[in-house]
């Protein structure tokens, strides 16, 4: 391709570009939803906590089903001041009682609830929200009221599995992480500061 035409084609996207964003003037939060069965829900949601402290905005994080094991993200992410409500019970499939399990997740819903609501949090996360809704921890009426009535500049992040149609049909911008590979079925153990 001659530098003219490579020239031309870049000017035509230019002019596509700067069209969108000049017809994008809304200004309000969002709802993000990270599903999928793939790797690397939670890390793109930190990767947006960490761009929005880079910033000089409040962050807060809730984690439904995560352990007490250690967790990277959080260790320099409270440094920065976000605030982290985590759950504490681990995997389902480790605690097996599900009245236990509802009991904690209702705890950490507390705490959701009172971010949902703060003025001065510009991003709240809902780590692995989606299994909560799924196991009928939470009722997903009382999750969409708590999205509906949070500060209208506050954007939230719902990461997990299998996220509810609702949730999916609320949310302005959803990503769906695919497996194609994962070091794990070949028998590669989690590694500290990559994994977890």
């Amino acid at each position: 391709m001659s530098e003219s035409r490579y020239q031309q084609r870049q000017q035509r996207q230019k002019e596509q570009v700067d069209a969108r964003v000049a017809s994008a003037q809304e200004e309000r939060g969002i709802l993000m939803v990270f599903t999928g069965n793939g790797k690397g829900k939670t890390t793109a949601a930190f990767g947006t906590v960490t761009r929005t402290v880079g910033h000089q905005k409040k962050a807060g994080v809730i984690q439904f089903i995560k352990g007490t094991w250690p967790n990277g993200e959080r260790n320099m992410l409270e440094s920065a001041g976000v605030e982290f409500q985590v759950m504490g019970t681990g995997f389902t499939w480790e605690t097996q009682n599900r009245e236990t399990d509802k009991a904690a997740c209702q705890a950490v819903w507390e705490h959701a609830i009172r971010m949902l609501a703060d003025e001065h949090l510009d991003l709240v996360v809902l780590d692995e929200l989606t299994y909560m809704v799924t196991y009928d921890y939470l009722a997903l009426e009382e999750v969409i009221a708590a999205l509906n009535a949070r500060p209208a500049h506050q954007t939230v992040i719902i990461t997990g599995r299998a996220c509810h149609r609702d949730l999916v049909e609320l949310a302005d911008t959803v990503s769906e992480m695919r497996p194609v590979k994962h070091a794990f079925d070949s028998g590669v153990k989690a590694q500290i500061g990559i994994d977890y």
